[in-house]
């Protein structure tokens, strides 16, 4: 006897915030709103999340108003990263639209007379036979929305969306690229006043003693703040606050500060610390395993990556008695204002935490800490807003940085070189210290106010989250055995949390390139060799349509190299293959990306494309040209001199090919390339030099010292 198919859930997101009139709502000039939990960071999450609703609704884009996040009346979707605002909003939106549409369909048929099965909905008008017609504004008096989702809705088939799956213009760049304010940076409030914090440049330094004699005749100075160590001006313009904020530093006494780490050596530091050890995964089939031959034992290392955002961070803040409104570039404005409440001492329902854009964000950078350094200064504005901007120097002093990484994989092969043993360890600090999730707020200036709580030590997220040090170090390829550990750092000298990707990008470096070493040792082509160690055949067609696109491999030339690099972001999401061809002269230019990627249903193509070229232009800035850089007692890479990105002479031809799987659901494009491109660049780099760095960024030093080394 079959068992009964399992009851109907709703989608995790649509769970947590049932209520459909906080999904939806039917205005009065004839649009829709959209109010997802979800933000756009330049993703472009808006025009995809927008191409569900009017798919579901049946309504023209054009009719579709999507409403910024805010505590306040938004769905709360947690945080928007690891690439799944698709995969969790994209199929709450899906079923709530869903769901709605059936609730009209109802109102309708009850008022035309009309079986609600001959009914059609074209761009929100709802019509039947006889010429019988009316409209979601015309029926909006008669259906409540102020309902809990119910499980079971259903969306239409693939086939029947006519927007989904295509590529339209993306709703947020009009206004980009016509230079209307759209950025917190360019939206001024009414009244508006202007902050600036003080910061040490030493690590770990203190403020113990502050002279105010001096600023005080600073014009346009309208308070100075003090609470503890942390200290601020507030004033009538940009140019006092910046004046304010100089005259300030000089009358600051500082604490000795904290030693930092030995740059040279960063996985002697990484493995000399205190850590907590988890065993990630294990895999044995002993009676396959043929004796090991020969162990081949490599070290990679990424360094500390900063987030290097274009514009620094900035936000607003206004407090109207023990009520504070809050306008922020944060990822997850409730996590956001669940740690404003710890430090305020306020119940939550007191803060209202308002998304606005900025210039990107892909990870955890510093839009959260200047969302309580505005707070802590309006304080002192007497209910008028303050809006604080970081300079270039505090992004890149003072936010999280992405964490560096030492991997250690041990392979055994036997006497054909045929992998027979695997061990991969991984020594890095957590990737996660976003606020929201602990008993404790994650704020920098939580550590510096007069009752300082301690500054949070970076954790992982849990292996069924994508983890963190450890995403993605678990192969994909059928090995015949494997251990997978992670020791995470329980010191934690330079502030480390999320960037783009997590441990992904540096896991996936380290396995690509020897199984790249590995397939050159047999002699076989390193395509053929992954093909033959896959058995997902999602992964197998990535890996052949980048080779197909590509013309893998082209006739050797000089000074050129080619190399692929695969994986499946988390081991769950995306699939993309890369294919890099560099040129080797003076310095490492990368030429060309092909990259082929699956995610499922793509929503909007170009948008997919567009991630994908994003992030692959990302990583090969990584690649080449990142890390942040310090002596021993402060951070050193506080320009663009001193923190070179990629420049646009630099970057390479990106060419995309999706592979098309609408009955597949979606999955999201953000961090799919970025490991897949590091490994392809560093495998390009050994077949056009012949020797290997596995310590990032590939620079010409490191260059010349691996050819040293291998001599």
């Amino acid at each position: 006897m079959n068992a009964p198919p399992p009851a109907p859930t709703l989608p995790v997101s649509l769970a947590a915030n049932p209520r459909l009139s906080s999904w939806v709502k039917l205005t009065g000039d004839g649009r829709v709103a959209i109010s997802p939990g979800k933000v756009e960071i330049g993703q472009g999450i808006v025009t995809a999340l927008a191409q569900i609703a009017a798919d579901e609704l049946d309504v023209d884009i054009g009719r579709i108003e999507m409403i910024r996040a805010s505590t306040a009346a938004s769905p709360n979707e947690g945080v928007t990263s690891g690439s799944l605002s698709v995969q969790q909003s994209g199929r709450a939106l899906r079923h709530a639209c869903a769901e709605v549409r059936q609730r009209f369909l109802a109102a309708a048929s009850e008022r035309l007379g009309v079986d609600a099965s001959l009914l059609d909905i074209h761009d929100g008008t709802i019509s039947g036979p006889g010429n019988v017609r009316t409209s979601y504004w015309e029926l909006a008096g008669d259906v409540s929305l102020d309902h809990d989702a119910k499980a079971g809705a259903k969306a239409k088939m693939v086939a029947k969306r006519t927007v989904a799956g295509h590529s339209v213009q993306r709703v947020d760049i009009p206004d980009k690229v016509f230079a209307r304010p759209r950025f917190i940076h360019d939206c001024p409030l009414p009244d508006l006043l202007h902050g600036r914090v003080l910061r040490p440049d030493i690590s770990g330094a203190k403020l113990i003693a502050l002279d105010e004699t001096a600023i005080r005749a600073v014009p346009g100075l309208v308070a100075i703040v003090r609470d503890g160590g942390f200290s601020g001006v507030v004033a009538d313009s940009e140019a006092a606050a910046e004046a304010a904020l100089k005259a300030l530093l000089k009358g600051a006494t500082w604490s000795a500060g904290e030693p930092l780490p030995d740059e040279a050596d960063l996985a002697g530091f990484l493995k000399s610390q205190p850590v907590e050890t988890t065993v990630i995964d294990t895999r044995t089939t002993a009676a396959t395993i043929k004796k090991a031959a020969r162990t081949l034992r490599r070290q990679y290392i990424r360094p500390y990556i900063a987030h290097a955002s274009i514009a620094p961070s900035c936000a607003m803040a206004r407090w109207n008695g023990d009520r504070v409104h809050v306008w922020t570039h944060s990822q997850g404005v409730y996590l956001l204002r669940a740690d404003l409440a710890i430090v305020l001492k306020l119940p939550a329902e007191n803060i209202v935490v308002e998304h606005m854009e900025s210039a990107g964000c892909y990870g955890h950078n510093a839009a959260d800490d200047v969302a309580l350094d505005a707070v802590l200064l309006a304080k002192a504005a007497g209910g008028r807003p303050v809006r604080v901007q970081w300079s270039r120097h505090d992004e890149m002093s003072h936010a999280p940085f992405g964490a560096a990484m030492a991997i250690e994989i041990e392979a055994d092969l036997d006497a054909d070189n045929e992998i027979v043993g695997w061990r991969h360890a991984i020594w890095s600090n957590g990737h996660a210290a976003r606020p929201g999730r602990a008993a404790q707020p994650a704020l920098l200036a939580a550590t510096e106010i007069t009752t300082p709580y301690p500054r949070m030590i970076s954790t992982n997220p849990p292996a069924a989250n994508g983890g963190g040090g450890d995403r993605n170090s678990v192969p994909l390829y059928e090995l015949k055995a494997w251990t997978i550990t992670s020791h995470r750092l329980l010191t934690m000298p330079v502030r480390t949390s999320a960037l783009r990707t997590l441990g992904g990008q540096g896991n996936v470096f380290a396995i690509e390139s020897l199984l790249d070493e590995i397939a050159a040792l047999r002699g076989e082509d390193p395509i053929a060799f992954r093909l033959r160690h896959l058995r997902d055949e999602r992964a197998k067609e990535v890996i052949r349509a980048a080779a197909r696109r590509a013309q893998w491999k082209p006739q050797k030339q000089s000074g050129i190299g080619h190399g692929v690099g695969f994986a499946r972001y988390k081991n769950t999401g995306a699939y993309c293959a890369a294919i890099a061809e560099i040129e080797g002269t003076d310095d490492i230019r990368v030429k060309r990306l092909t990259l082929a990627v699956d995610v499922g249903e793509a929503i909007n193509p170009d948008g997919v494309i567009n991630q994908i070229e994003g992030g692959a232009i990302q990583a090969t800035s990584w690649v080449l040209k990142e890390r942040v850089r310090f002596d021993r007692t402060r951070i050193t890479s506080t320009s663009w001199t001193d923190y070179p990105i990629l420049t646009f002479s630099e970057v390479p031809a990106v060419d995309v090919e999706i592979v098309q799987r609408p009955e597949i659901e979606p999955v999201g494009a953000g961090e799919a390339a970025h490991g897949p491109v590091t490994a392809a660049i560093a495998n390009a780099c050994y077949d056009c030099l012949g020797v290997r760095v596995r310590d990032l960024p590939i620079t010409r030093d490191k260059i010349i010292a691996a050819m040293e080394q291998a001599s």
